[in-house]
């Protein structure tokens, strides 16, 4: 059981970006999951937003490094620091991870040795008790949608590394699928149509701007336009171009239609009552990629199912995760996956879960 004087924490360690939520405190840290490395000697130059800024600007012997891949733990070492980091940047040097309960996201479908290794990673830090959680669930829990009731409730997560949908019901995941192609995948599209096109040559930093400023995901009625620098590929010189919203809305249509798919497939497999369910309360979009300018609306025309934008997209699988502490602190079965919705009533419709949730608004 919990104890009084345990912290309690949720953490959403995603590819692309670390959250993490404290009980009474609400989100207490954003940050990239990225790492400096010096190559010649091993040691870490830098953590998260510190090193992120370095992208595409260190010397030979920094290396910029991902510690996990497609959401999953890739260099166990670099991760463990990393989390430390972000651990002592929040609290300090107070000693407060020895009695700390936390629950942490993983994607679901993923093995136990990952799973483990997810745990492990915290409880190494001194963690009285890791708990892994899937992303989908902590994520619907976060936006306040009754995962614990008999009704079905579709939820689609794009993160950096993955994209996942999961039909949800009785506080557990039905079915889901798992692409591996997320927003960074985007990054590395743009890049490369970049170089083909162009014979331009520019960064990951680049990249996401272009995303985020002109990406679109269903043609614009007034194309957006946007000049760029890199470097020349064929004489080595600085070089600025124009791309347009048109062109990356083209070159988006091979990653969303495995969106479309694998939320097709996933109804497919889902039980009928489950898959009327969704068709009625829809589907909720959160993670970062959700935030791609008209991928609401192409979704939506692709599927036929009515798509909703979580209130807080970034923030809501580490506030379910939260929550998920919270509730496992009072709930009468220890260890049960079930847990009560934040409005502790009935079920509520789509849109009534966009509406700002008051319990979740009083402890954050």
């Amino acid at each position: 059981m919990f104890q009084s004087w345990d912290q309690l924490f949720g953490i959403d360690l995603g590819t692309s970006n670390t959250v993490i939520y404290q009980q009474g405190k609400g989100i207490v840290l954003r940050e990239p999951s990225v790492v400096a490395i010096r190559q010649d000697t091993g040691e870490i130059e830098a953590f998260g937003a510190e090193a992120q800024a370095m992208i595409g600007r260190t010397p030979g012997n920094l290396e910029i490094v991902y510690p996990l891949q497609d959401g999953v733990i890739a260099n166990f070492d670099v991760t463990s620091a990393m989390l430390q980091y972000f651990i002592k940047k929040t609290q300090g040097r107070l000693p407060w991870f020895r009695s700390s309960q936390v629950y942490i996201s993983v994607p679901c479908g993923i093995t136990n040795v990952q799973k483990r290794a997810v745990e492990e990673t915290v409880v190494h830090k001194g963690a009285k008790k890791a708990v892994a959680v899937e992303e989908p669930l902590a994520a619907a829990l976060g936006a306040g949608l009754p995962v614990d009731e008999p009704v079905g409730s579709m939820v689609l997560d794009i993160g950096g590394g993955t994209t996942q949908v999961a039909v949800l019901s009785l506080g557990g995941i039905v079915v889901s699928q798992t692409v591996k192609r997320a927003g960074m995948s985007i990054d590395r599209d743009i890049i490369d149509y970049v170089k083909r096109t162009y014979n331009l040559a520019i960064g990951e930093r680049t990249a996401e701007e272009v995303k985020m400023r002109i990406g679109t995901a269903d043609p614009s009625p007034e194309p957006m336009v946007m000049d760029i620098k890199g470097r020349d590929l064929l004489d080595g010189l600085p070089r600025s171009i124009q791309i347009s919203s048109s062109e990356i809305h083209t070159l988006l249509d091979d990653f969303l239609q495995g969106i479309v798919d694998a939320i097709r497939l996933t109804l497919e497999s889902c039980p009928p009552e489950l898959a009327g369910d969704v068709m009625e309360r829809g589907i909720l979009l959160c993670g970062g990629g959700s935030l791609l300018q008209g991928l609401d609306r192409r979704l939506q025309e692709e599927t036929g199912v009515p798509v909703y934008m979580s209130e807080q997209p970034l923030d809501c699988t580490a506030l379910g995760a939260g929550l998920m502490v919270e509730y496992s602190r009072s709930s009468a079965r220890a260890g049960s996956r079930m847990v009560r919705n934040a409005s502790g009533g009935g079920g509520k419709s789509w849109k009534a879960a966009q509406e700002p949730e008051e319990p979740v608004r009083k402890e954050a």
